[in-house]
């Protein structure tokens, strides 16, 4: 018995299909490909950087809990080579050379959604001397409150970075390399350039006990 030949658009239906079929296949390997690849680097950041960014060393930032957008900002500063600092030089420079837009966009996220590093006890005179100037600034010296861009809890703001939580050796290294413009920051460089080591210290301590 003659079979009736297979209508044309069905055929041509059939090869669509199959096709976008194939496409969805590709597509699917790529983005496990990129899923593998992000977890590979953020791997390589934890050793660092510590378990979901929360590092345990006062050498490294905690990365959990940071902005998204500061990531982002400081991850292509460091590829860029526009972050200058000695430490960036050292650690920073070779790792983000390796990055794309769309690790860097995968780094951002993924460690912002961690849960931020506690803050620690201290000294408790200083860390009262640092929440003032963080909160009020120095008016007599014409130096504003730290809050006014990192939140009234230091937990940061868009590109300004979250502070809470943060190792206070890190802070304080971080405060100096720009007061002395060795880390290009010209905002924070206005702020902070006439605090004293003294001011500094105490804010440092306040940041790391919130």
């Amino acid at each position: 018995m003659k079979q009736s030949p297979i209508p044309y658009g069905v055929l041509i239906g059939a090869a669509l299909y199959a096709f976008s079929g194939a496409g969805h296949a590709a597509a699917d390997v790529a983005a496990d490909t990129q899923k593998e690849a992000l977890q590979k680097t953020i791997e390589t950041c934890t050793i660092c950087h510590g378990a979901g960014g929360r590092s345990v060393s006062p050498t490294f930032p905690n990365l959990a809990g940071q902005m998204a957008p500061y990531i982002e900002l400081q991850l292509h500063a460091f590829k860029d080579q526009t972050r200058a600092d000695p430490d960036a030089q050292a650690y920073m420079w070779g790792m983000a050379s390796q990055l794309n837009d769309g690790s860097i966009s995968g780094l951002a996220e993924y460690f912002s959604k961690q849960s931020a590093a506690p803050g620690r006890s201290g000294n408790a005179a200083l860390i009262a001397r640092g929440k003032q100037i963080f909160t009020e600034g120095v008016p007599a010296r014409q130096i504003v409150a730290c809050a006014s861009c990192h939140g009234a809890n230091a937990e940061g703001n868009g590109p300004f970075p979250r502070l809470a939580g943060q190792h206070a050796p890190y802070l304080l290294k971080q405060l100096f390399v720009i007061q002395s413009v060795l880390r290009t920051a010209p905002v924070m460089h206005g702020v902070i350039k006439d605090l004293t080591k003294e001011q500094m210290q105490a804010v440092v301590a306040y940041l790391e006990s919130v």
